[in-house]
């Protein structure tokens, strides 16, 4: 075919006419295909991703463990009554105050 104008024109006007035989809905099941798709696990994540997971998961445990370590000293902290150490000045000042 010769690279002329009319021949372009011509192969537009076919290519105009030429009745649009494409289906307009999606396919049947299409867009359960795309949800699934979307929601599917990926076999490889990144690798930071990886490594921040188990090191939040090793900084819970270690906490865990230090609670569970030292609780019977912040039981003890807290199960003693708050009276203030006799040299301690902040409160000596605190008592003539009041």
């Amino acid at each position: 075919m010769k690279n002329t104008p009319q021949a372009w024109e011509r192969l537009t006007a076919t290519a105009r006419s030429a009745p649009d035989e494409r289906d307009v809905l999606a396919p049947f099941g299409f867009a359960t295909r795309v949800a699934a798709l979307a929601m599917a696990e990926r076999p490889t994540g990144s690798l930071i991703e990886r490594f921040a997971l188990r090191a939040m998961i090793m900084a819970c445990g270690l906490a865990i463990v230090a609670v569970a370590v030292n609780y019977s000293s912040v039981r003890g902290l807290f199960a003693q009554e708050q009276t203030p150490a006799p040299d301690d000045p902040v409160a000596e000042m605190a008592d003539l105050a009041s």
